[in-house]
């Protein structure tokens, strides 16, 4: 039997990899020697592992089936003959395909061990090592480390390292590193390193790093070096080179051009949407000083 392999794969905005664009429903076919960075497709069994090539701000992801010839020497992707480009996923949808990745992959319940799931109840503490899962219930704390996935409930608190993915409930705490996910609920907090992905609800607080994307709810804030979102009546600062900003009615936008070779802004501008000027859920960069529409 065919050896079929799920995998998660990112694209440019216009679902395009290396110059070839791809159709979401659609399969296809490279002939001749597979090797891995060289000829094949390419895509990743850990979801969070795209953002190593893909930035989150500036990308589209799927889920994809891998078949035909193999080439798995590479340590974080999978390079194949035949790719299946499945349903288009968004951060959230990442974010809980990375939970299950590993914690499919966790057996036995151990807290001290690298690889199994460390579980706690309300108010305890969980904590996995590298490629664990740890999660924690209402007001616990849960701490995953490299590649992990951590989860705490409402009030907790989820720490996930390089490439991990921490997700809290209402009123929680999610930090995830470099390349990472992060998703809080109502009045959450989330923080994501480089290249990551904050997610917080209505009320909430999502940061993201270099090239990361943050998206807030309704009367949250968003702060990101790449594209910051909120709903109504929130707050999107977004700051570094070629950056976008969204809002829904009502919210504030802050967006601020750095130099290319320094760090210093050379220009920047401030609006409220008002759903006339500056219109509601639009991505707007900043143009000789004014908002321009993106396409």
């Amino acid at each position: 039997m065919e050896q079929k392999i799920k995998a998660y794969k990112a694209f440019d905005k216009d679902l395009s990899c290396r110059g070839f664009k791809y159709e979401v429903g659609k399969e296809y076919e490279e002939t001749g020697d597979i090797k891995a960075c060289k000829k094949g497709f390419h895509a990743c069994p850990y979801p969070l592992d795209v953002f190593g090539y893909y930035a989150p701000a500036r990308s589209r992801f799927c889920e994809v089936e891998q078949s035909g010839q193999i080439d798995d020497s590479e340590s974080d992707k999978v390079c194949s003959s035949k790719i299946r480009i499945g349903a288009e996923l968004d951060i959230r949808g990442l974010v809980k395909a990375a939970v299950s990745f590993v914690k499919e992959r966790c057996t036995n319940e151990c807290n001290a061990e690298p690889g199994k799931p460390a579980t706690a109840g309300n108010y305890g503490a969980a904590t996995a090592g590298n490629r664990g899962a740890a999660t924690a219930g209402y007001s616990g704390a849960a701490t995953a480390g490299n590649y992990g996935a951590a989860t705490a409930g409402n009030y907790g608190a989820a720490t996930a390292g390089y490439r991990g993915a921490a997700t809290a409930g209402n009123y929680g705490a999610a930090t995830a590193g470099n390349y990472g996910a992060a998703t809080a609920g109502y009045s959450g907090a989330a923080t994501a390193g480089y290249s990551g992905a904050a997610t917080a609800g209505n009320y909430g607080a999502a940061t993201a790093g270099n090239y990361g994307a943050a998206t807030a709810g309704n009367r949250g804030a968003a702060t990101a070096r790449g594209k910051a979102s909120t709903g109504s009546n929130g707050l999107s600062v977004a700051r570094g080179n070629n950056v976008q900003v969204k809002g829904g009615i009502g919210a504030i936008l802050v967006i601020a051009e750095e130099g290319e070779d320094t760090y210093d802004i050379v220009d920047w501008k401030a609006v409220l949407v008002d759903g006339e000027v500056v219109k509601a859920d639009t991505w707007y960069r900043l143009e000789n000083g004014e908002l321009v529409e993106v396409d």
